[in-house]
């Protein structure tokens, strides 16, 4: 920085205001920076961080790297970190309550500022409002901010779009997780709208995890002969489920209709796999960042956010 500072013309506080994006007039920053360019000077992030106590880090915690929604989560995320100079430390939980004690651990140890968790695990215990934490998809408390879609009102349109396309007996078919999330609001959507329109509804839920879903479906399908529309918990049990209906014989659209959650691609170019009610997944990552940077930084008060979810006809619908 003494090397920097002296090439530009400057003292080193000056340097360090610029390396530290505080405001400079323009010229004394074009100055600084061309005499880092010209050294090469590469700021050491680590010592920054034992001396402003931040490690310029945010933990993202997803259940399964597997899962496309998660990847395209984290991609946003990512993106928006970088654009407050931050970098992200990806934690795969893969299911494992122990993991995601270990990774909430991280924040108290100063090894991450934050921690943005999608967590579908028993740790309320281990979530604090002391603890900069962004909870997604899951209302832990209401010290704890939280960012979401939709999921009841994309239920109630799930149902719409259904009926609309003609079908007269509706089926609701998902798991139900033994840690309360908001995804089980996307069935209470759909059944209050149902129930507005006295249409037939019949229910396959099933408590988490899932054991033979094959079976399961095979047998409400016989007891129901007449479903001729199906909304899924998400996309994944949307093409699970089709999958055992093409067993059964019946053809998708023709026979059943199906609409899924979340608006799953394999590719951003590509087209969303299922008929599916779309989560906005980078609105909901911008958000995020935007509140676990105002807690890191500003100690701002929880909040909550709640944003709008659309319909996507794909092929597992009529047109």
């Amino acid at each position: 920085m003494k090397d920097v500072a002296a090439l530009a013309g400057v003292g080193v506080g000056t340097v360090s205001r610029v390396i530290n994006n505080v405001k400079v007039k323009d010229g004394t920053y074009k100055k600084v920076m061309n005499a880092i360019d010209e050294l090469g000077y590469v700021p050491d992030h680590y010592a920054r961080g034992l001396k402003t106590n931040k490690s310029n880090t945010i933990a993202l915690i997803i259940p399964t790297i597997w899962h496309p929604f998660f990847s395209e989560f984290a991609y946003y995320v990512e993106e928006e970190l970088s654009k407050n100079n931050y970098k992200l430390f990806l934690c795969n939980a893969d299911g494992s309550n122990d993991k995601e004690k270990e990774y909430l651990q991280m924040v108290r140890q100063s090894k991450v500022d934050g921690i943005i968790g999608i967590t579908y695990s028993d740790i309320d215990k281990y979530v604090s409002s002391n603890l900069p934490f962004v909870s997604i998809d899951r209302h832990f408390s209401e010290a704890i901010s939280y960012v979401t879609a939709d999921n009841y009102e994309g239920g109630k349109i799930a149902a719409k779009q259904l009926i609309l396309k003609g079908s007269k007996h509706l089926a609701y078919i998902g798991g139900t997780s033994p840690y309360p999330n908001e995804t089980n609001k996307r069935k209470l959507g759909f059944y209050e709208y149902i129930k507005m329109q006295d249409i037939k509804l019949s229910v396959l839920d099933m408590p988490e995890p899932i054991i033979n879903l094959e079976d399961h479906v095979e047998e409400f399908i016989s007891k129901n002969p007449s479903i001729d529309g199906i909304f899924t918990v998400n996309d994944f049990m949307a093409l699970d489920v089709i999958k055992c209906l093409i067993k059964l014989g019946k053809k998708i659209p023709e026979d059943i209709q199906v609409i899924g959650f979340d608006g799953i691609k394999i590719a951003e170019d590509k087209e969303y796999l299922v008929s599916t009610i779309v989560q906005p997944i980078s609105e909901m990552a911008k958000e995020a960042v935007k509140l676990i940077m105002g807690i890191v930084y500003s100690d701002n008060e929880p909040q909550r956010i709640t944003l709008p979810v659309s319909y996507h006809a794909g092929w597992s619908t009529k047109s």
